[in-house]
């Protein structure tokens, strides 16, 4: 039988937390579920809106809904699962309150923010963390399962980074060291590729449905999952289609009838925005000539 720690039960594991988490919505309830579930006790969770307490009575059975200060208090680590805009004020006000306690673990799950955004808990003898979990959330039991692939933004001072890595391990994800300066490159980089990638997906599935097809998922699946495999295995040697072979026919018939009524105009907008960094790609690495590259950028400038 293994001696090592964490060859038992998460329950009977070494250095178990009580966590309080503040913000049930999709991230914060998944999170704590995933503590809860490595044998972290949490110990209340706040939940505003209707739909934040369904989903903590579903995630996170039998928690009490607490109000922030009565969190603070009974929790050794407090998880602030609150969006990006809304989390300086949160911290200043609890700071200033007086609700953090020597020893508290803070962390936050914001991606555009590291730990500055924490400091003013410092003064209370507490210590903060940021761990962002690179992927999307439903909110739902099966997010659990992915977090198994996940990878996490971690920033935190050297002295405790290993506790945040920890917690990344336990929840079964994967953690990445950020630079405190560089989280809101990280941050803007992830947001770039999830969110206009559904942009451009929803975009895309309405052009098809405008025309009369009705699984606008099953035609776009096979194509949107191969060719985000082939980029993210060979970058821009993944490029196809006619703005990277310099179609410049081909490429005026798609603006002609993106710009035809009913077709929202943000679609030949979207259109115009990526042909061009398209074609300003394929000419840094050498696929098209500064002629033809020329043409496409006059073309689609118009």
């Amino acid at each position: 039988m293994s001696t090592q720690p964490w060859a038992a039960e998460p329950q009977n594991r070494p250095g178990r937390l009580g966590v309080g988490v503040i913000g049930a919505g999709k991230v914060g309830a998944v999170l704590g579920a995933a503590l809860r579930n490595a044998g972290h006790a949490v110990t209340g969770v706040h939940a505003v809106s209707e739909a934040s307490r369904s989903r903590a009575e579903s995630l996170l059975p039998e928690v009490p809904v607490l109000e922030i200060p009565e969190i603070l208090r009974r929790s050794e680590m407090v998880l602030l699962a609150v969006p990006d805009d809304v989390l300086p004020d949160l911290v200043s006000g609890l700071a200033e309150a007086g609700h953090f306690q020597t020893g508290h673990l803070v962390v936050h799950t914001s991606g555009a923010h590291g730990v500055s955004v924490l400091d003013p808990v410092r003064a209370s003898g507490a210590i903060p963390l940021a761990i962002h979990p690179a992927m999307s959330f439903t909110g739902l039991t099966l997010d659990l399962a992915r977090l198994q692939d996940c990878m996490f933004g971690v920033t935190a001072d050297p002295i405790v980074l290993p506790v945040a890595q920890a917690l990344v391990v336990e929840m079964g994800g994967e953690p990445a060291v950020i630079a405190e300066a560089d989280r809101g490159t990280y941050h803007a980089a992830l947001a770039h590729a999830s969110n206009h990638l559904v942009t451009l997906t929803a975009q895309a599935a309405q052009i098809l449905a405008s025309i009369g097809v009705e699984q606008t998922d099953r035609m776009l699946s096979p194509l949107l999952n191969a060719s985000l495999e082939n980029a993210l295995a060979n970058g821009d040697g993944a490029l196809t289609g006619p703005v990277a072979r310099g179609d410049v026919g081909t490429v005026r018939r798609h603006l002609q009838v993106l710009a035809a009524e009913g077709i929202p105009a943000d679609v030949g907008q979207a259109y115009r925005a990526m042909a061009t960094a398209t074609a300003q790609r394929a000419l840094a690495r050498g696929a098209l000539s500064e002629a033809s590259v020329a043409e496409l950028l006059d073309l689609l400038g118009r």
